[in-house]
């Protein structure tokens, strides 16, 4: 039952921590389900689907835009996203400023780290994200709030090796949130952790959670 796996979810969760059911591929129904049983952020990542559900859905519901955001898909989502956790380039932001002043908004990002040890990953590694940030391009976007970082650990079942992801990223969000947002309590959000490995992302603080398959079962294609 999907009630029942968001209730066993949200009790292991800690106070600051806050679970993102990833919807992606299921359909309408099963989030009604969820909903039901009081989540209300839910995680897609192709923007298609996301505006279906959002035209379909709840108006309450906190979307999460969580895969690989093309400069093109921003308009899309720009007037209603609440947080968009993938940000891998500052192009990327330049087009999620341009969109959000055109729809009035400032619109919350989180910068996408690359701690991974595949190719294939998305991101900025450490070093470059906290280049990025020491550049301050991102205080001229008076349309984007940087939130926080986010990450995938290492597809692998060796627990050490996520765990050192992990803890990579909880050390890259400490020293951006020390040097560049110590009095600004917007940069709160370390997005990291899923279904197979959110329990050793929570050792190390994560406030967001992306867990999918735990709640909704396989993907439906």
């Amino acid at each position: 039952m999907i009630a029942d796996q968001i209730a066993r979810i949200t009790s292991e969760l800690p106070a600051n921590c806050r679970l993102v059911a990833v919807s992606k591929f299921h359909p309408a129904e099963a989030l009604m389900e969820a909903y039901s049983a009081g989540q209300r952020i839910f995680g897609e990542s192709h923007v298609q689907e996301l505006q279906a559900k959002h035209e379909a859905l709840p108006s309450d519901i906190e979307w999460h835009f969580i895969g690989h955001l093309q400069t093109n898909k921003v308009k899309y989502i720009a007037p209603y996203v609440s947080l968009i956790h993938a940000v891998d380039t500052p192009k990327l932001l330049q087009e999620i400023e341009k969109q959000g002043a055109k729809v009035g908004r400032r619109i919350s990002c989180l910068l996408e780290l690359h701690v991974a040890e595949e190719e294939s990953k998305y991101g900025f590694s450490p070093e470059e994200c906290l280049e990025y940030l020491a550049s301050g391009e991102w205080r001229q976007l008076a349309h984007v709030q940087i939130a926080g970082l986010m990450c995938m650990a290492t597809n692998t079942d060796d627990e050490s090796r996520i765990d050192r992801d992990f803890e990579l990223a909880r050390h890259t969000f400490d020293e951006a949130r020390n040097r560049f947002f110590p009095d600004d309590p917007a940069f709160c959000e370390l997005s990291m952790g899923m279904s197979h490995d959110y329990k050793l992302a929570l050792r190390h603080g994560a406030t967001l959670v992306r867990i999918g398959t735990t709640i909704f079962g396989e993907r439906v294609y």
